[in-house]
């Protein structure tokens, strides 16, 4: 390389969004949360702190999955927070710059007024989130507004719902943390899924028009292959639709294996856990207004209902046949994660892996 030749810096989809515009757009369309008094905020933030410790161990316990002697605490937020919170996220997981690197003034505007929006729509229905990308190894984030909220449409008794949604991410965060590698797995299909390909536009409109025929004529036997996922896919290389289906089958993994255990551990510890798993199921069920639904569709929000529905029917049926300490082989790295198929087909798993 001759000394005048300038290094490339690697484009991603993350280095093309002003996260900085993002997180400040979000904060300014976010929705207020409910009416609540001083009092009631401060019991909320309170309990879900407390809620979040006492859920770890019976946690431990079911899974059988051990992080580790010290219990981390969460961070309580409120949704601004979340917002500010979860652009710092996106922009470590779609590879953006932490040198100082500033993306194009009016694109980075663009695609993070875009991303900004989007945050704003998913803060107000948004109860908590392990986030595996954070400083320190990772952090619990829990939604106040959206814990009260929710409790209050349900009219299920406060104290145990809280515990009940703490369950549930306090699962996520044994996962990671018990099995540091899922985090590196997940940053290596981010980085080929949001890595610029360059690809001929050809090519694209080429796969586009094969995706529209096949539409047409009802084939969509492969899984993730109709919708808006089969359309994201039908954009993509061959690559970038391997690291999307590694990434669904992980999310649709750790969805399942935390409702599981959020129901293995709920009688024990929620008195009310069945009132509450009753309700809110109907809620998830629930018809929207047709822009909500249109938005739902577009974000991605019933393909990650459908997670929880498929991955908990994948790890009880596993667990139910072989039980959690051998189901715990599924944790062992890449090559022992289900593929697409094995999730609608368990014992295709089980005779596989184990």
């Amino acid at each position: 390389m001759s000394p005048t030749t300038k290094t490339k810096t690697k484009l991603t989809v993350g280095r093309a969004v002003d996260w900085q515009f993002a997180a400040t757009v979000g904060a300014k369309l976010a929705r207020p949360g409910p009416d609540s008094t001083d009092y009631t905020r401060r019991q909320v933030i309170d309990e879900l702190a407390g809620a979040s410790r006492s859920a770890e161990l019976p946690v431990r316990e079911v899974t059988g999955l051990i992080e580790g002697g010290e219990i981390p605490d969460a961070r309580i937020v409120d949704r601004v927070q979340w917002i500010r919170a979860a652009t710092q996220s996106m922009r470590v997981m779609t590879g953006g710059a932490d040198d100082g690197a500033k993306p194009h003034f009016i694109a980075g505007r663009i695609t993070g007024a875009q991303t900004g929006a989007v945050l704003a729509f998913v803060s107000s229905g948004i109860l908590g989130q392990y986030d595996p990308f954070a400083p320190d190894g990772g952090e619990l984030l829990l939604v106040y507004p959206n814990v009260i909220s929710v409790e209050r449409q349900l009219r299920v008794l406060p104290a145990d719902f809280r515990l009940w949604v703490c369950l549930h991410e306090v699962t996520h965060r044994v996962q990671f943390r018990a099995n540091p590698w899922l985090a590196d797995h997940m940053a290596q299909s981010l980085a080929v899924l949001t890595d610029e390909t360059g690809e001929d536009v050809g090519q694209v409109l080429s796969r586009l028009a094969e995706f529209v025929r096949s539409q047409r004529n009802g084939n969509a036997a492969e899984p993730n292959s109709g919708g808006v996922l089969g359309l994201l896919r039908a954009v993509q290389s061959e690559p970038q639709r391997r690291a999307l289906d590694q990434l669904l089958v992980l999310g649709t993994l750790l969805e399942g294996h935390a409702d599981h255990v959020m129901d293995a551990v709920g009688p024990a510890v929620v008195p009310s856990v069945a009132t509450i798993r009753r309700r809110f199921d109907d809620r998830r069920q629930r018809k929207q207004p047709p822009l909500q639904r249109l938005l739902r569709a577009l974000l991605g929000i019933d393909a990650k209902i459908s997670q929880y529905t498929r991955g908990k029917a994948f790890v009880d049926h596993v667990v139910s046949r072989v039980g959690m300490a051998r189901f715990n082989a599924v944790w062992s790295g890449p090559e022992t994660l289900p593929l697409p198929t094995e999730i609608e087909d368990p014992q295709r798993w089980i005779d596989r892996v184990l």
